[in-house]
């Protein structure tokens, strides 16, 4: 037996008013699956469209911003750097004042370095028997101070005697622009004629 003489033997044996349920299930089947794919295709179109919409402002604002140029930094160490170096034995015992001890050892003085344009002073410096909250604000305190200040080599250890206690070993320098060429002929002439 064929499908259709199946579907004809159905449908001499339903009622009339089973075979009107039948009509009306086969015609609203499609029209509920065309209206929930309508509406799926709907809710992908405002997804797409909502991303579109996200990517052309930022493409504006990518475009703002190329045409005002890079950005330029507003706080240039360089721009704001000196031809004098900071007094480097001031600025870490002012340092070591504000973490809460006096420095007891010397601070000792290293030969400037010129390079490319730039000095740099450097000093090393021991700190012996401090507790390690005391090391932490004055390192804190000699790199936030000054933005040409940094510490360059650091050796820190445990004291034996007390634990709580830590011995340190640092290095400190700054840096400060090279003197245009006249003005450290004029610096070395007038020191001529003082020691003349």
């Amino acid at each position: 037996m064929s499908a259709s003489d199946r579907a004809r033997d159905f449908w001499d044996r339903i009622s009339p008013r089973e075979r009107r349920l039948v009509i009306i299930a086969a015609i609203a089947a499609p029209i509920t699956i065309a209206v929930w794919l309508g509406l799926q295709i709907k809710d992908g179109l405002d997804h797409i469209e909502t991303r579109n919409a996200k990517m052309r402002r930022a493409l504006v604002v990518l475009t703002d911003l190329r045409a005002r140029g890079p950005i330029q930094p507003t706080d240039d160490v360089v721009a704001t750097m000196g031809v004098e170096p900071l007094s480097l034995d001031t600025y870490l015992r002012n340092a070591a004042n504000k973490a809460g001890f006096p420095i007891k050892g010397t601070i000792t003085p290293r030969n400037p370095v010129t390079r490319n344009g730039f000095v740099t002073n450097s000093v090393s410096i021991a700190l012996d028997d401090l507790e390690l909250e005391k090391v932490k604000a004055f390192l804190q305190e000699v790199e936030t101070a000054s933005k040409v200040v940094v510490v360059t080599n650091l050796d820190i250890k445990r004291d034996f005697k007390d634990k709580k206690l830590v011995d340190a070993k640092l290095e400190v320098s700054t840096y400060s622009k090279e003197k245009p060429a006249g003005e450290a002929e004029k610096a070395e002439g007038s020191a001529e004629k003082k020691g003349g």
